[in-house]
């Protein structure tokens, strides 16, 4: 016979998913993939202690992989998009012309504005702090303009793109964590992500006016990356049309893996007809990514280069999704083990007695995000773990999903670089020659999301609602009734 768990019960296999991942993950460097099973198998004695056969346990685990698996897919299409955008020439054109844009007069404001460009073209918030940001530092250190304020420009610039870009690994978890839509998701964020743009540049610009700046040359190493970058490429309009595809899809609406795949394909002609690529390398960076040893231009050396072109450009391919994926589905089977008894429904009930409105659940789920980044040191985890423990309860009080995933990555992505021990947090401090306690103050965006987030929330503005025809909606109620 089945039986329902006690709050103890429940409580468990959070409890040991807390420590494992906390002393494992965060303090020994553990493979958090494992841990993640370690919790799901404690979750599993406990669901058959309490009368769940394996079969239980098994199907739970199939029907919370096969709802995500159309956004897992787009995950993996992702890699696909990257890999022939930087083949065919499209994001190395994107990162040399928002170099070319530096003005040395606005620097703090130049520094945010084109990592954020970079980043958003990219998708990677390291990718574009490790290379544009270190240039970006030299200059600031050039000009007598405070380190850590330029530092925080740069991580919140990186930040940006993270959060914005549809090519971003956490971008595409949150609303597979939520059950919204990629786009819907990006749109939606412009709510709290836009109004922390528009302050953080203020502030940046505020700062630029009144510091003194000694020096007016663009440094060498920027130099360096668009000779570099102008040898290995050949520009043309055309190299733009994959982003423009992606765009008009977005704004009409498209499905999105065919609008990917199209851009992706139209990618790879560029850089076999304008790049000179040959269609055996189109199709190795899809799959392994772009790699600078396939340039073959005279007298290009790839092993000449500067590092920051290598960290900047070899990317992409399907091969670099896979252990965001994996890390999907270790975190979904811990969630399948641990519902098919209902313990994440009695803990949250718990934890939600005293939450009441709107604003309240946003705070709770963004207290949650920033515990799980705390523990974990791990921002995909810290979004996938708590999306999993709020989306029925906003489901269920008539929110949209996209209020949800809005505000996972307003509460885990962005903040997991201003917590000191984690890897973004050391990667940040160490890359940008900055601590990270003293960037914290200037990476503006990085929190000013979650406050604005929690201002939506209390006051009802920009919160999605749920019709109570839509399908997600019918189906929780299904679901419930089933249970």
């Amino acid at each position: 016979m089945k039986k329902q768990p006690t709050f103890v019960q429940a409580m468990i296999p959070i409890v040991a998913m807390v420590i494992l991942l906390g002393v494992g993950y965060g303090l020994m460097g553990l493979r958090a993939e494992l841990l993640m099973l370690i919790s799901a198998v404690i979750a599993g004695v406990i669901a058959v202690t309490l009368g769940y056969t394996w079969e239980d346990i098994i199907n739970s685990i199939v029907g919370k992989l096969s709802k995500t698996m159309p956004a897992i897919l787009i995950l993996i299409i992702v890699g696909v998009l990257i890999g022939s955008w930087m083949i065919g020439g499209t994001i190395p054109m994107m990162v040399y012309y928002g170099l070319k844009i530096i003005n040395p007069k606005f620097m703090i404001i130049t520094s945010f504005v084109v990592t954020a460009f970079v980043s958003v073209c990219t998708g990677t918030s390291w990718g574009s702090a490790g290379t544009i940001g270190v240039a970006l530092m030299g200059v600031a250190a050039g000009m007598g303009i405070p380190l850590p304020v330029a530092a925080g420009a740069i991580v919140s610039g990186a930040y940006f793109g993270d959060k914005m870009s549809p090519l971003s690994d956490t971008t595409n978890l949150a609303p597979i964590a939520a059950g919204s839509k990629l786009y819907e998701h990006i749109g939606h964020m412009l709510f709290t992500t836009g109004p922390a743009f528009i302050v953080a540049g203020i502030v940046y610009l505020i700062i630029g006016f009144n510091s003194s700046i000694v020096n007016f040359s663009t440094p060498e190493k920027v130099e360096t990356i668009l000779s570099t970058l102008d040898m290995m490429f050949n520009w043309n309009i055309l190299l733009l049309l994959p982003p423009a595809i992606v765009l008009y899809g977005s704004i009409t609406k498209k499905p999105t893996i065919p609008v990917m795949l199209f851009s992706s394909m139209v990618a790879l002609v560029n850089a076999v007809l304008i790049q000179s690529f040959t269609i055996q390398q189109a199709f190795d960076a899809t799959i392994s990514g772009f790699n600078i040893s396939m340039i073959q231009v005279p007298g290009f050396d790839p092993n000449q280069v500067i590092a920051d072109i290598p960290r900047l450009l070899n990317r992409g391919g399907m091969n670099s999704m896979l252990g965001t994926v994996l890390i999907a589905f270790c975190a979904y089977g811990f969630a399948g083990a641990i519902s098919v008894s209902g313990s994440l429904d009695i803990v949250l009930n718990k934890l939600l007695k005293s939450v009441k409105s709107t604003g309240s659940l946003i705070v709770a789920t963004a207290i949650s995000c920033f515990t799980a980044v705390c523990v974990t040191s791990n921002g995909q985890l810290s979004i996938l773990i708590p999306g999993e423990m709020f989306k029925n309860e906003y489901i269920k009080r008539g929110l949209h999903p996209k209020n949800l995933s809005r505000t996972l990555e307003d509460s885990a992505t962005v903040i997991e670089p201003l917590v000191p021990w984690t890897a973004a947090g050391v990667y940040m401090a160490t890359t940008l020659g900055v601590p990270t306690l003293e960037y914290l103050p200037w990476a503006i965006l990085c929190y000013l999301g979650v406050v604005f987030a929690t201002i939506w929330g209390y006051t009802g503005i920009f919160i999605a609602k749920l019709d109570k025809n839509d399908e997600i909606y019918q189906e929780y109620l299904k679901k419930d009734c089933v249970s």
